[in-house]
């Protein structure tokens, strides 16, 4: 294949391909819009349509790239500073699978810190691995889940030495990042690699008031959600190699080569190329205005009685080392509201749309995609929220969920096995087959495999009677849980 040199490989191959104006006898069934109905069809420019292509060889191969994708994956791997960077179609969900595929063989143990997305559960469950949870902080203060410590880590190692992989949720849905760096040094002195879900980090060191990256710190393959707070489309994401990478760019291709769809959505591979050349070009402009932009709105935020957002002050508590700053966690408990409760006058009312809601809190994501006047509309509506008329009284709070770190069987195992459905109250002491998540941030309260407590079954009905929203379970109601026929 012929060399390419352009400053946006992908996205140029694929105008050059709509300008030949080629006769289309190849998928998209469309066919350039023709064949879409017209509602949807009008959403779209013709530009756009006829370039929703296809496999094809000036296009090139995202499973064995030699031209316009290797450039572009070569230029995010020089952006971020890694060995290797492979382009994903199918959302960070896919990455993280690909990550435990590549470094844990079947029937493996993977030390997983409890703050794990569910998308972890799913790779747990193709790989075949046995995980062993360890247990994260939380912020009481602020009813909030904090991060992992590296101690915590330390003495799982040291009691389990037969461990494959560590796999870290950092940083959390929050912004907190864990001590990465020191559970680096731990995994590594044992010639263990250390995985990284970064979803929330694609913007992490291109200023220094935020986190450092988890490539920067060592973590040998890192998974990021390039579209949460950057300029990609949905869905497109990323997988890196670290430069010492305990975990070959050979295994995590074959790994992605069996995960990903043979049809990937060219669109998203050329947002991909797209965001990370605005990095490249504008990062530490775009991602600074953010920052700035980010205290601005915390700072005005905090001049509202009632409300509180809490900054980079909050680093050394609750195992968080570092804060990142584009995330305003709004805690509204002060105005003798819950976090739904706000949600639902924002929305209403201002006609905001938060990224996650919990008891205490909104929490509102600050990107490279908003502009400096977004400063007042946020102002303006969190006072509006402070001075809606309500009955100012303590509302009784859930504690943090608990965690358990015990399995009754592998979440394989219970994927597997035969299930039944359960009123939930008659559940406890069964093993879950479904996951119980509330979501935002998606992290299971219950995993498949996980004996079902009173603890955790009252906390569940708790947090879904407060309004949070449940993910997971087949019954959307949550008054059956489908659990292992151990019969």
């Amino acid at each position: 294949m012929e060399t390419l040199k352009a400053s946006l490989p992908l996205l140029e191959a694929m105008e050059a391909y709509r300008r030949e104006e080629a006769l289309p006898f190849h998928t998209p069934g469309h066919k350039y819009g023709r064949g879409m109905h017209p509602a949807l069809a009008r959403l779209f420019t013709a530009e756009a349509l006829a370039m929703d292509v296809s496999l094809m060889h000036e296009l090139d191969d995202l499973f064995s790239p030699a031209g316009c994708i290797k450039l572009a994956q070569e230029r995010a791997a020089r952006v971020y500073g890694a060995a290797r960077t492979f382009f994903v179609v199918n959302g960070t969900t896919s990455a993280i699978h690909a990550m435990l595929l590549a470094a844990v063989r079947p029937g493996g143990k993977v030390l997983v810190a409890r703050n794990a997305h569910r998308s972890v559960l799913g790779g747990l469950i193709l790989a075949g691995a046995e995980p062993v949870f360890v247990a994260t902080q939380t912020d009481d203060e602020l009813g909030i889940a904090g991060q992992v410590l590296p101690s915590a880590v330390e003495a799982a190692l040291a009691e389990q030495p037969d461990i494959q992989a560590v796999l870290v949720t950092t940083p959390n849905y929050y912004g907190g990042s864990c001590d990465l760096a020191a559970i680096v040094r731990l995994a590594h002195g044992r010639g263990i690699p250390v995985l990284v879900d970064e979803a929330h980090g694609p913007h992490l060191g291109f200023d220094r008031r935020l986190p450092p990256s988890a490539l920067s710190q060592g973590a040998d393959l890192v998974a990021q959600s390039t579209h949460k707070l950057l300029g990609a489309l949905t869905q497109a994401s990323v997988l890196h190699v670290g430069k010492q990478s305990l975990v070959s760019g050979e295994r995590a291709a074959a790994a992605l080569a069996v995960l990903q769809t043979t049809s990937p959505n060219y669109w998203l591979l050329a947002s991909l190329d797209a965001a990370i050349a605005q990095l490249e070009e504008q990062g530490a402009e775009l991602i600074g205005g953010a920052v700035a932009l980010a205290e601005m709105i915390r700072q005005r935020i905090n001049h509202i009685d009632g409300l509180f957002c809490f900054g980079a002050e909050r680093a050394g508590t609750a195992g968080v080392s570092s804060v990142d700053l584009c995330k305003i966690t709004v805690s509204v408990s002060g105005l003798g509201l819950t976090g739904v409760e706000a949600e639902r006058i924002l929305r209403r009312q201002s006609r905001f749309q938060v990224e996650l809601v919990d008891q205490n809190n909104v929490l509102l994501l600050i990107t490279l995609g908003d502009a400096p006047e977004v400063a007042d509309a946020v102002e303006a509506a969190f006072v509006n929220l402070a001075a809606q008329p309500r009955a100012r009284r303590p509302k009784e709070l859930l504690p943090a969920a608990p965690q358990q770190t015990a399995l009754a069987m592998l979440p394989r195992a219970a994927f597997f096995a035969d299930k039944r459905s359960r009123p939930v109250r008659e559940a406890v002491g069964c093993v879950a087959a479904e996951p119980v998540t509330f979501y935002p941030p998606g992290v299971p309260v219950l995993l498949p495999g996980e004996r079902i407590s009173p603890a955790i079954l009252e906390w569940c009905l708790a947090a879904k009677a407060l309004g949070l929203y449940l993910s997971g379970p087949q019954d959307e109601r949550f008054e059956t849980i489908q659990v292992v026929d151990e019969g």
